[in-house]
């Protein structure tokens, strides 16, 4: 069996309120019509959110009527619409002009350094209580073999502690739908399922690159700025520029102009040495068994909250490799994605308790039960399905049906 350390996040079982308001729609960039994938929906003032699926669609749910939604992608302006089921929303991509050198001015290793030290004010500094949704995908070639979903609660600790040792997640509900094809038996599965996220939170995990050691093995280059909704931010690229006994990454940091707050990280491991990238992605695989990396990636953003503070918004994972047993002459190609919405906050912020937590040596799979009910997300916020990904679903479920 091959096993993955990817993503995190989980939550408690409670039962949630029910989500009778509805609107459905999709995202489009305002002058190319392209969707906009990634975007993010909201309630204000309620707390409640969702990012598009990579159609451009979104369904956001509420106990009570929706009567405005708010929308914004890095690069575009926020934009405040009435909501209605079916709407289409155009988002205008933002035109800046550089107004002398103070946006784009000063070293972007130092300015990093600030953001770093700037976290205890630019993060919730009490524990709070999230419920996320989570969907894990696992692709052999072009072709669908497994997906699996669910919502947890994610408990956060202070971001003043900066250690994310006292976050937990649970699962509150959860479904798989696997292929049940003989070759499709290799067992590609990810540990940790929706407590990855979590774990992977680099603003509030130091032992991940936002630490004084880690900085330093990094080249910096100062980018075009960029708007998140209405702020401005710095953009800054980092590249490996020594040789660590690790992987490194290149990517970029997106920092808040005025709050220098992390408002996104996009990060890429550094595949030129095969072997330290297995150490990372890989847990273990059947002898006989060749694996080799092609790619991991993560996607960290945070938004706003009513209080101003930064909090975990959206995470997204992807890792892609090859399989090949010894003496076959072609190797197979795999990609594993992991993605994560914060929903909601919820009150007050009980702490998950050490019996109920989903662990990071859990696996979704296994913990999930097989549940077609097409109504089994009801009551919850989810990140729509694409229609590749609703094609994909559909076969599976057929297959499985006729299975013996």
């Amino acid at each position: 069996m091959l096993t993955f350390i990817t993503l995190l996040l989980s939550a408690l079982i409670l039962s949630p309120q029910s989500l009778e308001y509805s609107v459905r729609g999709s995202v489009v960039d305002e002058h190319s019509r392209r969707p906009i994938v990634a975007a993010n929906v909201s309630i204000p003032d309620r707390g409640i959110a969702t990012v598009t699926n990579e159609d451009g669609s979104f369904v956001i749910k509420s106990d009570t009527p929706i009567v405005d939604l708010v929308f914004s992608h890095i690069g575009y302006r926020s934009v405040t619409l009435k909501g209605k089921d079916g709407m289409k929303v155009l988002l205008p991509p933002v035109a800046y002009a550089l107004q002398g050198a103070s946006i784009i001015s000063g070293d972007p290793k130092q300015i990093v350094r600030l953001a770093v030290d700037k976290i205890i004010d630019n993060y919730p500094d009490k524990a709070e209580l999230l419920r996320c949704f989570y969907r894990e995908t696992i692709k052999k070639r072009s072709r669908y073999i497994g997906v699996s979903e669910a919502v947890a609660k994610m408990y956060k600790s202070s971001y003043g502690w900066r250690s994310v040792s006292a976050d937990r997640t649970a699962l509150e509900k959860s479904r798989i739908i696997m292929s049940q094809r003989r070759r499709d038996t290799l067992s590609v599965v990810m540990v940790g399922g929706p407590t990855s996220a979590s774990k992977l939170d680099l603003v509030k995990n130091p032992d991940i690159l936002l630490n004084p050691e880690d900085l330093d093995l990094y080249i910096y280059h100062m980018e075009s700025p960029a708007y998140i909704g209405e702020r401005l931010n710095f953009v800054i690229s980092i590249e490996p520029g020594y040789i660590a006994e690790y992987p490194l990454y290149y990517g970029r940091l997106y920092i808040d102009r005025e709050t220098l707050a992390f408002s996104r990280i996009e990060l890429s491991m550094d595949m030129s040495d095969a072997v330290k990238a297995t150490r990372v992605m890989l847990l273990r695989k059947p002898s006989g068994l060749r694996f080799s990396p092609k790619e991991l990636s993560l996607v960290i953003s945070y938004r706003p909250g009513e209080d101003g503070s930064m909090r975990l918004n959206y995470f997204r994972s992807q890792m892609g490799f090859n399989c090949d047993w010894k003496r076959r002459l072609f190797a197979t190609s795999y990609t594993a994605v992991s993605e994560l919405v914060v929903t909601e906050k919820i009150e007050p912020a009980v702490q998950i308790p050490r019996t109920g937590q989903f662990r990071s040596s859990d696996v979704l799979v296994n913990e999930a039960p097989l549940f077609l009910d097409p109504d089994f997300w009801k009551d919850y916020n989810i990140i729509e399905p694409s229609e590749s990904l609703e094609d994909a679903s559909g076969r599976l479920v057929r297959q499985a049906a006729t299975t013996p």
